[in-house]
């Protein structure tokens, strides 16, 4: 509780401004964790449909793979699913190539969604943060000039210290905001490559299994 109360003390010392940067916090871990969620919950399905799908197009049963692909609504179903969909009309790799790539720039776009507003979020919070403590310098200053000589020191310092509370609070703000965005940044870097690592197999598998039948 102590804590707790040092930090709503830190934030009513600090002047208006704590709350703007409060308020972008805020959203900013709300966009965070939404997107954690997501982002480890497609991961764990794309591993999960993987593994039952790569052993199945090993041994050339590319019906199962099919309905298994068409029945899921995973990013992974779907990408596998616009090759095997083509696997049985044509044979040619190229169409079945290009058929996949057009499912990954559909996925990208879901995938790195909302992310870059982690990133926003961080830099309004420190810039937000100077700006509180520059307002809270012309404040103080102009204070401090029409105050008592003798007080002007302990005025100024004072002043300066309480305007500083901004700057610091939207460095604290942007620091884990940032750190996540890198994780977010990671993690979706991470399942496009198993997707692509997917896509490369499951062309290899396809085109192994024409040949024999070649």
């Amino acid at each position: 509780m102590d804590f707790l109360y040092t930090i709503v003390e830190f934030v009513q010392a600090g002047g208006t401004f704590m709350y703007p940067i409060l308020f972008v916090f805020a959203m900013g871990s709300a966009v965070a964790i939404e997107r954690v969620i997501v982002l480890s919950s497609i991961g764990g399905q794309n591993r999960k449909v993987w593994a039952e799908l790569h052993p199945i197009m090993s041994e050339g049963n590319f019906e199962e793979a099919r309905r298994i692909t068409t029945e899921g609504d995973t990013h992974i179903s779907r990408l596998l699913g616009m090759g095997l969909a083509r696997q049985g009309a044509v044979r040619r790799r190229d169409d079945i190539e290009i058929a996949m790539e057009e499912s990954m720039m559909e996925i990208i776009p879901q995938l790195e969604k909302r992310t870059p507003y982690v990133a926003l979020f961080a830099n309004i919070s420190t810039l937000l943060g100077l700006l509180g403590t520059i307002m809270g310098l012309i404040e103080a200053f102009t204070a401090v000039a029409n105050a008592n000589p003798a007080d002007k020191a302990d005025l100024l310092s004072a002043s300066i210290s309480v305007a500083m509370n901004t700057t610091a609070f939207g460095l604290m703000a942007a620091i884990p905001l940032l750190i996540t965005h890198t994780y977010l940044t990671s993690k979706t870097g991470e399942i496009i490559d198993s997707l692509e690592m997917a896509s490369v197999k499951t062309l290899n598998i396809i085109s192994d299994s024409t040949k024999r039948q070649g």
